[in-house]
């Protein structure tokens, strides 16, 4: 009797789940966003959000809550009911290198969030002013062999993706340049156009005008393949850094313990958004690449670039700001 009652409670269960599947999205979904208005994900986020509701026939509202550089927004998402209504924004910053950087980070980002899909990667670029000697990666690293620690690059902070791809490419590359960090992208940017910096790893949307204007020039981008946004500019791989790839990424994710048919459903319904042409003109257009894979594929890709970030961050001895 105790097993028959044991057995009827788990079909009582799936069927319950399975019929909130069925009736899912019956209101508007919150998709909290741990980045500022404006910025290259919340560009992304919200062309996604609006194509998601048009299909579910419900909103989809973006929640911008920033702080601590994507922290504040995370644990907001981890502590949100587990029943696809809240869904959150996650990046290479808040999932990947935060877990290395900050010692007492009020959420786990392998257990308190349940991955939907990985949504888009933005293959950083590195500019230059325009009267910069090095014309392309090859000269700059035979000029920072030259002379080491004379070059200066600009981020927007230690222990940013930015600084980190800088790193990397140092690690690689073998070269020495001198890190100058800054409270944020925009005055590292600027600098990089007056020259008082001599370079800077930084997103394709943050800079586009800046380089059709011609007040910077792209020497190569970061990600393993040349980008559409920027097809003439090569590759720092083929640039004489063989293997390097750095490519920021953003994608969706859920609280922990929200059932199977949910997930599946938001990643089915986001993966029509990403296949869409339009999508993926509008993506390419603004530095965008759209990705898209399974749960299963996406929290695979997480523990990589943990543990990938995790060494750069260890071998260089970085900190947050």
């Amino acid at each position: 009797m105790r097993l028959l009652r044991t057995v009827s409670t788990v079909i009582l269960s799936a069927l319950a789940v399975s019929a909130v599947a069925d009736d899912y999205p019956n209101k508007a979904i919150r998709l909290i966003m741990p980045y500022p208005i404006g910025g290259s994900i919340d560009i992304a986020g919200r062309m996604v959000a609006q194509r998601l509701a048009d299909n579910l026939g419900q909103a989809v509202v973006v929640d911008n809550r920033t702080g601590a550089g994507g922290i504040v927004g995370t644990e907001t998402g981890a502590r949100a009911a587990p029943d696809g209504y809240t869904v959150l924004m996650g990046g290479t910053g808040t999932l990947a290198l935060s877990p290395s950087l900050q010692k007492n980070l009020p959420y786990d980002p392998n257990k308190d969030f349940t991955p939907v899909t990985l949504l888009v990667t933005i293959p950083y670029v590195v500019v230059v002013q325009p009267s910069f000697k090095a014309a392309n990666i090859r000269e700059l690293i035979a000029l920072a062999k030259a002379k080491p620690n004379e070059i200066n690059y600009g981020s927007g902070g230690s222990g940013s993706a930015p600084h980190l791809a800088a790193e990397l490419f140092k690690t690689m590359a073998d070269v020495r340049i001198t890190h100058v960090p800054y409270k944020g992208s925009t005055p590292a940017i600027t600098d990089t156009m007056s020259g008082q910096v001599q370079l800077t790893f930084t997103g394709i949307p943050s800079v586009m005008t800046q380089m059709k204007a011609g007040r910077l020039r792209p020497i190569g981008v970061t990600s393993l393949k040349r980008t559409a946004a920027l097809p003439e500019v090569p590759t720092i791989a083929e640039s004489g850094v063989p293997g390097y790839e750095v490519n920021p990424w953003f994608g969706v994710l859920l609280p922990a313990r929200t059932p199977q048919p949910l997930v599946s459903r938001l990643n089915a319904e986001i993966l029509k958004v990403l296949q869409l042409p339009a999508t993926r003109e509008r993506f390419a257009a603004e530095g965008f690449e759209a990705a898209g894979n399974t749960p299963a594929q996406f929290a695979a890709y997480i523990k990589a670039e943990q543990i990938k970030w995790g060494k750069v961050i260890k071998d260089a001895g970085i900190k947050a700001d």
